[in-house]
């Protein structure tokens, strides 16, 4: 079931929207090389907190962290650790999802560490224009064919990919709920947009290939050609007239 949010909800949703983002450009602010992605989870924990907010992610189906931090060929959903250390030039996104008042917001953004390759820069790039893309696609009326369309179409004429295995979601008082919302399609086709709804546009845009294959530890999902994957994330709302982001950054 999808469910429309009532105004107070939606009021919610920007507070719980505003915290993530908070957070993220704090932590993202913090990131020096040498550092552990296990400090960074220190980090997240410690800002959620201060600001009145629970990490959704704490615990979600077992997770064992606060926040996914997803380092080069990485795709999504890594798992900090003590001993992995951000080195220069590498990229890494940190996905903060906050839990404030009984709702969510979820961001990600792709942060370089020092100087970036021209392949790294390229690859970031690409990512947060596609998202941007995908968010300026959500109207009443759209379809989620619509929204996967244009950062498909974006991505592959920029000379990347964009992974199928796994795309937004729908959020609200759960952190993922219904719609599935895919990053590639054709236009005028899937489940029509309403307002009141809330959604996640968080392409994941591959240098390389789309493919992807999971790690033994059941959560980290890496690129299956090693090369370098990025990743940016918007929480946002269906209004009457359009859109609203509710995790721009402060």
């Amino acid at each position: 079931m999808i469910r429309l949010l009532s105004p107070r909800e939606a009021q919610a949703m920007r507070e719980a929207g505003r915290a993530a983002a908070s957070t993220l450009a704090w932590v993202g602010s913090q990131l020096r090389s040498g550092m552990s992605t296990a400090h960074i989870d220190r980090l997240v924990r410690e800002d959620t907190k201060r600001r009145g907010g629970t990490p959704s992610q704490l615990g979600y189906h077992g997770f064992p962290a606060a926040v996914c931090t997803s380092r080069n060929e990485v795709v999504c959903h890594g798992i900090p650790h003590p001993q992995e250390k951000l080195g220069e030039g590498d990229i890494i996104n940190i996905d903060v999802t906050t839990k404030l008042n009984g709702y969510h917001g979820d961001t990600s953004q792709t942060f370089v560490i020092g100087g970036a390759s021209p392949d790294a820069e390229h690859v970031v790039r690409v990512a947060r224009e596609a998202r941007d893309l995908g968010v300026r696609a959500v109207k009443p009326g759209a379809r989620l064919g619509d929204i996967g369309a244009v950062i498909q179409e974006f991505a592959e004429r920029e000379g990347c990919s964009v992974v199928r295995d796994l795309g937004g979601h729908g959020i609200g008082r759960d952190m993922h709920q219904e719609p599935h919302v895919p990053h590639f399609g054709r236009s005028g086709t899937g489940l029509r947009l309403k307002a009141g709804m809330a959604i996640t546009i968080e392409p994941m845009v591959n240098l390389g290939s789309a493919a992807v294959r999971q790690l033994e530890d059941g959560w980290t999902i890496v690129t299956a050609d090693g090369r370098l994957s990025a990743q940016f994330e918007h929480t946002v709302l269906v209004t009457d007239s359009g859109h609203e982001v509710t995790t721009r950054a402060p």
